[in-house]
């Protein structure tokens, strides 16, 4: 019966832990990027503001 526990136990540890490194991975790869573009155009949008209103 303990090896099944540990069995049990270790199982469920690193279905945990692949869950955590996927969601890790997918907001690494897909969410930052995003957020990264957003502020990107901001700054680009609050420059042509400046540029266009000091002529």
């Amino acid at each position: 019966m303990k090896k099944f526990t540990k069995g049990v136990l270790a199982g469920v540890a690193s279905s945990v832990a692949i869950a955590a490194t996927g969601a890790l991975t997918y907001k690494k790869k897909v969410i930052d990027p995003e957020l990264e573009k957003e502020a990107f155009v901001e700054d680009n949008r609050r420059k042509a503001a400046r540029k266009r209103t000091a002529r």
